[in-house]
């Protein structure tokens, strides 16, 4: 654990913007650090209040507790610094700088695909989340989520159901699951592959503000999000409206007009800010993914070189243009347009024309 990350992270103070002001200033939070004052933090744009706050609790910081406590968790600490760090949240207006996570750090950056709704899930709208989830897990698409009561638990449940991946974005630290009935699941989604998420202090309790938060964390992970059931004021029209800033696809499911745990969703449409979703095909065909045959297996070709490796790590069920594919690779041009071409004879990738290839 680097401490002085840590000790920031503890404090919960850095913002993207607050982040880089240090860094221009310090060259590195452990330098920050050692020249913390209530000065410097209201130099950054924080108030008297939140500056003492901070302060206050940097006095009670034990690295070797908050590390032997993390250990016992199982979490890892994150920050915008590191490789693993997931390019597509990254490329947000307003990132968390650090992220603990519990399970798999890279399934963070493997193609995403948000699913949220309401808690006060009805019936039609378990029979949505279970109908189209596992085509989007066929497609080889990991599965985001909330992990609250209703949609996001029936994401998560039908998900793992399927043998998927998912990634659930908690509003509060990791120390104590909210609800706690979905403890048994955070810990069936850690021993599937996934990841359970948080950018708060492992001690930091739910609140009204942290929920919020949390959505451009799910909308920023996520190449698009889909709104299976919400009313006019389910916090899922916040995570749809964050993910329309960042450029994401946002697509709703239509239900019944009466009902107002749809009313939301019917908003979204009719003001042009999402596209009707109902069924999975809808989902992927708006982000050119290849739906999956019915009952078709995924593929598990295996690379016969190291360069097919490394492009297979990069190929995702998004198409990407061949310039991306190069950055991501560190492959010359010319070997990586050979390599491509014979894992497209292999069945390991295709060409969908104009530059852009996907994994199949």
């Amino acid at each position: 654990m680097n401490i002085a990350d840590a000790a920031w992270s503890w404090m919960h103070v850095l913002t993207k913007k607050r982040y880089e002001l240090l860094l221009k200033s310090y060259g590195n939070l452990g330098a920050a650090l050692q020249n913390i004052s209530e000065e410097m933090l209201r130099s950054l744009g924080c108030s008297e209040q939140t500056a003492m706050k901070a302060l206050n609790r940097l006095a009670d910081f034990d690295p070797d507790r908050y590390a032997a406590h993390m250990q016992k968790l199982g979490v890892r600490l994150l920050s915008m610094a590191e490789e693993g760090y997931p390019r597509a949240l990254r490329d947000i207006a307003d990132p968390p700088v650090f992220l603990y996570v519990k399970g798999s750090i890279e399934i963070l950056s493997s193609p995403s695909i948000a699913l949220v709704g309401t808690r006060t899930m009805s019936m039609y709208g378990k029979r949505v989340t279970e109908r189209i989830v596992p085509p989007i897990v066929a497609a080889g698409m990991t599965t985001v989520s909330g992990l609250a009561l209703g949609i996001d638990t029936a994401v998560a449940n039908a998900t793992l159901e399927v043998g998927g991946k998912t990634v659930a974005v908690l509003g509060h630290g990791l120390s104590r699951i909210f609800p706690s009935e979905n403890a048994k699941i955070t810990e069936r989604i850690v021993a599937g592959g996934g990841a359970i998420v948080s950018e708060f202090p492992l001690d930091h309790p739910p609140g009204t503000h942290t929920f919020p938060a949390r959505n451009r964390i799910i909308a920023g992970l996520s190449a698009a999000t889909v709104v299976l059931e919400a009313p006019t004021e389910s916090g899922a029209l916040i995570t749809a409206e964050l993910a329309l800033d960042y450029g994401r696809e946002v697509l709703a499911v239509p239900g019944d007009i009466f009902n107002p745990t749809y009313a939301g969703c019917h908003t979204l449409i009719r003001k042009g800010h999402a596209a009707v979703a109902t069924s999975a095909d809808d989902i992927l065909q708006t982000l050119g993914v290849q739906s999956p045959e019915a009952g078709a297996p995924m593929s598990a070709y295996t690379p016969a070189s190291a360069d097919e490796a490394a492009l297979l790590n990069v190929l995702t069920p998004i198409p990407q243009h061949i310039d991306v594919i190069l950055e991501r690779a560190s492959i010359d041009a010319a070997k990586t347009s050979a390599t491509l071409t014979l894992l497209e004879l292999a069945g390991g990738a295709k060409h969908l024309g104009n530059g852009m290839w996907v994994k199949v």
